[in-house]
């Protein structure tokens, strides 16, 4: 059975938004948010752009998809993003209660991984390593290019 929509997929979308941040400078991280099979939402990292620490993807997207919503919780969603979330989102994913998160390429340095998944709300599923390397080459090449 072919299935036209799955990780890959939406991964997939997640780096199209990567893509877009490197093309303004911004850290290569991009997020959508799906449910029913649909993207509700679609965001890559702003913070250089609007001078905003928090302006992660991940914290773009939630806000994007719960006002398509218009609910706070993502129960019945699924985020997906090329790099494993910090601290920071993965704190604001527990309040919006996402229900899967999908994520890239591991940050061994600031993921919320190296503190511990109690981070997370205690429903959330989790995943990683869908198209981790196309993720990682993005991100080596942006650090690469800041280096010259």
């Amino acid at each position: 059975m072919i299935r036209p929509f799955d990780d890959q997929y939406f991964m997939k979308e997640a780096l199209k938004q990567a893509q877009m941040a490197m093309q303004k400078q911004e850290v290569p991280v991009g997020a959508v948010i799906v449910a029913d099979n649909t993207i509700i939402a679609r965001a890559h990292n702003m913070t250089e752009t609007l001078n905003d620490p928090t302006a992660h993807a991940e914290m773009l997207a939630i806000t994007a998809a719960t006002n398509f919503l218009g609910a706070k919780y993502l129960k019945e969603c699924t985020l997906y993003v090329t790099l494993e979330p910090c601290a920071m989102c993965a704190a604001a994913l527990h309040w919006a209660q996402i229900g899967k998160i999908v994520w890239g390429a591991p940050d061994p340095k600031r993921g919320f991984s190296s503190i511990g998944k109690q981070l997370l709300h205690p429903k959330t599923k989790t995943m990683s390593g869908i198209l981790s390397d196309d993720s990682s080459i993005l991100m080596k090449q942006f650090f690469l290019e800041k280096r010259k």
